[in-house]
């Protein structure tokens, strides 16, 4: 790819002449090259992307263009949102990365998690003062909630398993984009202003991002040179230049003291995370999880995401319901979604972890016999009350009804609403959905100081509380449960729609909502995107975004008894559910690109070459 070449050279120039670490801030006048326009919806050919960010967009496109695969736009859009989406994705957290191969026509995952350092105790939130657990924003904001950052790992190990490209080149946009500066625009002002008293006692993190003291003002240009240095050894060394050497040592030192302000204390107990645990850090190869519904192949990702689990099994319950005859009554196909959605995520809390520490029911949870059994429990007339006190029995079953019921681990929600998610597409028909994160929007609030990334809070998605019983329970060196379902859809065995999305638990929910939306629904993807949503994960209330509550309300609580509660309030999720981004195939290598219309500022979708 000769022009990525001279391109990186002219950054590497650039980047010489920089004499600072912090963000550097300037008027958006000369922001010619930068991307700012959001576009949801993009028809054409020869590759495309959804991202909820136009200059991650743009990067991936740009390497369609120059000749590289699925996979090298994947890791150069993932890289981009690493600076423009800093407080959702980076290489200090983790993900999930799913593959289509058109050549094989086989689905392989990769799985990215962060793991527990090796002396994470089991009462790592809790208050030695009081016995009991820290506020979450204690616990998030902490180095004992960083967890060992699986991105760089997963990134590489992607380009060696399908890329076409070297790791050097697939950063170089992202170079670019750190170096150059983006435009700030709204969702990333809020953003750091919700963080505010999070990045505060940080040094190194405030003089990033609260440049001045304050967050950067809507139009600015926010430049981040440090993370542009670390992209670059990156792209020279390779990661073993992340999980060896300096820089882990800078990590490690970052999680176990992290740079205060004079006179600001920890918000949170100190990591424990040491340079062994980087090195020991390996991003695993993974078997999908797969079920068939409607004679579409659902393929996602298996433990330690409880993605692919949760979805599959949901829709093996529905598939017992002829739903598309019913799609001209929404809030009955609506209720039923949201009693599976409440089922599954019944067994989820009971079955789900790390399958290295806990023994995972995988196959039984998506017998198709297993969820016809399951949707015994379904009352097409009337929501059962909940949260659902039994799990099902995956010991025993035949898909008759009765069930037989087993008891009923004890869940507490702790992922939060943050992360992002990216669908790319080649014209050689290989697909990439790819979920990655740092968990809470602002991760630990912890940036490592010089290198412009910050570290994650991923181990606050352990369950607080011990118990020998519960499968998320904390654990050295264990991969806390997830519910990232990047998910791809195969029709007689070719691609026909990828999905995912970004949101805690309301991950599942999201892309069960908007499979149903388009398969039994039949709206065409935008449309399965912009819907309203409400997620149901066996909790007493279904959350509901306002446009859902107004249109399906009514007949949902009179009629079906659920009981609903608007998102947003508090002990709820953000008031927008989600941020998806799709790309379904069309006939004769046509393809629609889809990311949200409105939620979280909106989505960028493009493809190389438009339809006329």
């Amino acid at each position: 790819m000769p022009y990525l070449g001279r391109r990186l050279a002219a950054v590497t120039a650039a980047l010489a002449m920089s004499v600072t670490t912090g963000a550097i801030m300037s008027p958006a006048a000369s922001a010619d090259e930068r991307q700012t326009q959001k576009q949801p919806v993009a028809t054409g050919y020869g590759g495309a992307v959804s991202t909820v960010d136009p200059e991650a967009s743009a990067a991936a496109i740009e390497v369609l263009r120059e000749g590289g695969n699925a996979v090298d736009a994947a890791v150069a859009a993932a890289a981009t949102l690493g600076v423009t989406e800093p407080y959702s994705a980076g290489i200090g957290g983790g993900g999930y990365f799913v593959y289509y191969d058109a050549d094989s026509g086989k689905v392989s995952t990769i799985d990215g998690r962060e793991t527990a350092p090796a002396a994470m105790p089991q009462d790592a939130f809790i208050d030695p003062a009081t016995g009991a657990a820290y506020p979450f924003r204690k616990q998030a904001t902490s180095g004992m909630s960083v967890g060992v950052p699986g991105t760089p790992a997963t990134w590489e190990r992607a380009l060696e398993r399908w890329g076409s490209v070297s790791l050097e080149e697939a950063l170089e946009p992202a170079i670019e984009v750190a170096s150059r500066g983006f435009v700030v625009d709204a969702t990333f002002q809020q953003q750091t202003l919700d963080n505010m008293d999070r990045f505060q006692p940080f040094t190194s993190t405030s003089e990033l991002f609260l440049p001045g003291g304050n967050a950067p003002a809507v139009g600015t240009i926010f430049k981040n040179p440090g993370l542009a240095d670390t992209y670059q050894l990156l792209a020279k060394k390779g990661m073993k230049a992340f999980y060896k050497g300096p820089l882990a040592k800078e990590i490690a030192e970052t999680v176990q003291n992290p740079p205060m302000v004079p006179g600001s204390t920890l918000p949170g107990p100190a990591g424990v995370m040491t340079t062994k645990d980087l090195k020991d850090y390996e991003a695993l190869d993974q078997e999908p999880t797969h079920v068939n519904y409607r004679g579409y192949d659902v393929y996602g990702m298996a433990p330690s995401s409880s993605g692919g689990t949760t979805v599959g099994e949901a829709l093996n319950i529905l598939e017992v319901f002829d739903l598309p005859s019913l799609k001209a009554d929404e809030p009955k196909v609506l209720h039923h979604y949201l009693e599976a959605s409440a089922l599954a995520f019944a067994d989820r809390a009971k079955y789900v972890g790390d399958p290295a520490f806990v023994d995972v029911p995988t196959k039984a949870l998506l017998d198709p016999v297993f969820g016809k059994e399951r949707a015994c429990e379904i009352n097409p007339l009337e929501a059962a009350v909940k949260p659902l006190k039994t799990a099902g029995d995956v010991t025993s079953y035949d898909g008759v009804c009765p069930v037989k019921p087993a008891a009923l681990a004890d869940e507490k929600d702790t992922e939060n609403i943050s992360t992002t998610n990216l669908t790319v597409s080649d014209k050689w028909g290989n697909v990439v959905e790819y979920t990655l994160t740092i968990e809470q929007t602002g991760g630990s609030g912890i940036v490592v100081p010089g290198r412009g990334f910050i570290l994650n809070n991923e181990l606050t998605d352990f369950s607080v509380v011990y118990s020998e019983s519960d499968p998320n329970r904390i654990q050295p060196g264990k991969r806390p449960r997830s519910s990232m379902s990047p998910t791809i859809v195969l029709k007689e065995g070719e691609p026909f729609l990828a999905l995912g999305s970004p949101g805690g638990s309301t991950i599942i929910t999201t892309v069960l909502q908007t499979l149903i939306n388009r398969i039994d629904l039949g709206m065409a993807i935008p449309e399965a995107l912009a819907a309203p949503r409400a997620t149901q994960r066996n909790t007493e209330n279904v959350v509901a975004e306002q446009a859902f509550i107004d249109t399906y309300g009514p007949v949902l609580t009179s009629t079906y008894k659920h009981k609903l509660v608007a998102a947003g309030t508090p002990g709820t999720s953000a008031a927008e559910i989600g941020a998806a981004t799709a790309i379904e195939f069309l006939d004769d290598g046509l393809v629609v690109a889809a990311a949200e219309p409105a939620r979280r500022g909106g989505g960028s979708a493009m493809v190389v070459n438009p339809a006329k």
